[in-house]
């Protein structure tokens, strides 16, 4: 049974900025990273340096006019001119702007590592905590909405640590020194006018791109739900055309387009309100700054280097002011992206390990199911009280209707989920006592559903122990009988099986996970409905391989089709989450009871089939239909 799917967290429980910049920074200042750590030291004196000179740009700048406005005999006899020029302040304004720029381009070159490292960092670690995440949790999910947060949440962190350190933060510093020195060189009314200007600026700046977020998160998850639908469309390719569903796939990712087109409108008209706000209140701070300074010069107070000081300070100020505008709505997006990135780091792991756990020690592989239940729904239980053995090198196969609990059995002894009530044992341990990843090194699995990786056919055996040689992986390839079918191929091992190993047959799939299991040399083995879904023919071999690949093993074979566990030491019929009936196949046909009209039904229908093939009434009844018997 699939686990119900939770909600979304509303929006006031979803962490905010703060949070998500404090998030943030750990990976700036990374712990055991001297080298990176060192880099930011120099990148934040460099930016403090570049600012110092940006700040001295009209400083100099105001000394030169003064200089310039001097008398023709006063100039030229000032000190530092050649024909009236301040040649050493013309210099000096020409240095500063070139170490403003040395500085600037330094600190960007020395800090690339500790952001790329940062942006790295974070999406290697959700990436690692997404696979320690319950098998709960991915059921819940979408893996287009997943890939979508994780792409848009590192696009986030690179533009926030680009733009907060190359732009908000020398900005910031570069309006408290100009204000301290508007403030000691010429009076504190330009000072109070400049800064005042700047906060209403930044408040309604802040306040309506505020407002307008909310429709940035509206368009971020309509982008996820179109991405999502397109990318489970494509994936479902075969069952869109066999239904022929072109138009109703269509259909539905245009509803999502659509509301993604909605939000973006909003978003985009709300920025003119944003923009003409903001341009009226830099036009009346310049405005009123400039009539000032007009004012100082006209009474003699001020100098024309004074007036053009004020003029070069506030163009300097709101060039990149009025940028910041757009950089500080950029920077909410931004954060959103992260939020929703970091969120998938707050999800919670349903199944830990224990402190300091050990390894599994493997004698011999006995498992012990003792009274175990299991829910996914807690007003519905899957298990209840199943108890049974695996004596080592034994088979125990588990049969029953669909919905009985069966392939939860292998989901727990993988501890995709832990067990409710009752624990399970292998060779006297607790597996909630071990470490998971030497519990799962120690069980292999042949599933009913076999899902490849788009890659080679070695690529997807070798998968069963990455480092295995060419060598062990064609062995591996004979033993599961799919040697002579990968030779007989273009590009053999390097053929690509394309997107979930869709270019291979059932059985041709069945036969690499085989594979893939032996490669992995596990001591427990795990058959889930291995071959239910293989015609007759192909499932006959495959039980062959099974049974070769078994051969002294622990296994627990999950079966629907009686025939295929005939020969298993103990069979298990589960129904109604409990054990109903156990013991070997010929003990449970003279119980008469559940198994036993399970097999006569099969068999009934089996012998319907052969007499309706034998006929060819089969083939008639088809051919109404428009196909062919196989």
């Amino acid at each position: 049974m699939r686990p119900n799917s939770q909600p979304p967290p509303p929006a006031d429980a979803r962490p905010g900025d703060f949070k998500t910049v404090k998030t943030l920074l750990p990976y700036l200042w990374p712990e055991g990273r001297g080298d990176l750590r060192l880099r930011v030291i120099i990148s934040m004196v460099l930016l403090a340096g570049a600012k110092v000179m940006t700040v001295l740009v009209p400083v100099i700048l105001k000394y030169t006019v003064d200089k310039l406005s001097l008398p023709s005999d006063e100039a030229a006899l000032a000190i530092n001119s050649w024909a009236g020029v301040p040649i050493l302040l013309l210099l000096a304004y020409g240095a500063a702007r070139i170490i403003s720029l040395l500085f600037r381009e330094l600190q960007g070159a020395i800090f690339a590592r500790v952001g790329e490292n940062a942006v790295r960092e974070a999406a290697l670690r959700t990436f690692e905590h997404l696979h320690k995440l319950s098998l709960r949790f991915h059921l819940d999910r979408q893996t287009g909405g997943l890939s979508r947060a994780i792409e848009r949440g590192t696009r986030g962190i690179e533009f926030v640590i680009r733009i907060v350190l190359f732009n908000v933060a020398p900005t910031l510093l570069e309006i408290i020194m100009v204000a301290a020195l508007l403030w000691g060189m010429l009076d504190a009314g330009f000072a109070i006018v400049t800064m005042l200007t700047i906060a209403v600026y930044v408040t309604w700046t802040v306040l309506i791109t505020e407002w307008r977020n909310r429709f940035r998160r509206q368009m971020n998850e309509n982008d996820s739900k179109a991405h999502t639908k397109a990318i489970d469309s494509l994936l479902n390719y075969e069952t869109v055309k066999y239904f022929g569903n072109e138009e109703h796939e269509a259909k539905r990712f245009n509803q999502a387009l659509v509301s993604y087109e909605e939000a973006a409108v909003k978003s985009k008209t709300s920025l003119s309100i944003l923009n003409t706000g903001q341009g009226a209140i830099i036009a009346i701070g310049v405005t009123l700054v400039m009539l000032m300074a007009a004012k100082g010069v006209s009474d003699g107070t001020m100098t024309i280097g004074d007036f053009v000081l004020v003029n070069t300070f506030l163009l300097q100020l709101y060039l990149p002011l009025n940028f910041l505008g757009s950089v500080y709505r950029e920077i909410k997006h931004s954060l959103t992206d992260m939020e929703a990135m970091f969120s998938l780091l707050s999800e919670e792991e349903e199944v830990t390990d224990k402190p300091s756990a050990p390894d599994i020690n493997i004698t011999g592989g006995k498992v012990v199911f003792d009274d175990v239940s299991f829910a996914y729904d807690p007003r519905r239980k899957v298990l209840d009280g199943v108890s049974f053995t695996i004596p080592a090198g034994n088979t125990v196969a588990v049969v029953g209707a669909s919905g009985a609990g069966k392939s939860t059995l292998s989901r727990l002894l993988f501890r995709f989920y832990d067990a409710t009530n009752g624990k399970i044992e292998i060779d006297g341990q607790d597996i909630r006592d071990v470490s998971q990843s030497s519990l799962r090194g120690a069980i292999g699995i042949v599933p009913q559903d076999t899902v490849l990786f788009n890659d080679t056919i070695y690529y997807n055996i070798a998968y069963g122990r990455t480092n295995a040689s060419p060598a062990e992986v064609e062995q591996a390839a004979r033993l599961a009988q799919i040697h002579d079918f990968v030779m007989s191929l273009p590009d053999g091992y390097q053929s690509v099986v394309g997107e979930r190993g869709l270019k291979l047959s059932g059985g041709e799939k069945q036969r690499v996970a085989i594979a893939r299991t032996i490669l992995k040399r596990p001591n427990i083995l795990v058959f889930d409905e291995a071959t239910s879904a293989l015609d007759t023919h192909t499932e006959k071999e495959i039980q062959k391989s099974l049974r070769e690949v078994s051969a002294g093993h622990t296994t627990l074979v999950v079966a629907h089709r009686l025939s295929t566990v005939i020969d298993a030491d103990e069979i298990l019929v589960l129904g109604d989450g409990c054990v109903q009936e156990r013991g070997t196949h010929n003990e449970l046909l003279a119980l008469g009871g559940h198994y036993s009209s399970m097999w006569q039904r099969q068999q009934d229908a089996d012998r319907a089939m052969e007499t309706l093939v034998q006929s060819g009434e089969l083939g008639d009844g088809l051919a109404e239909l428009g196909l062919k018997p196989t």
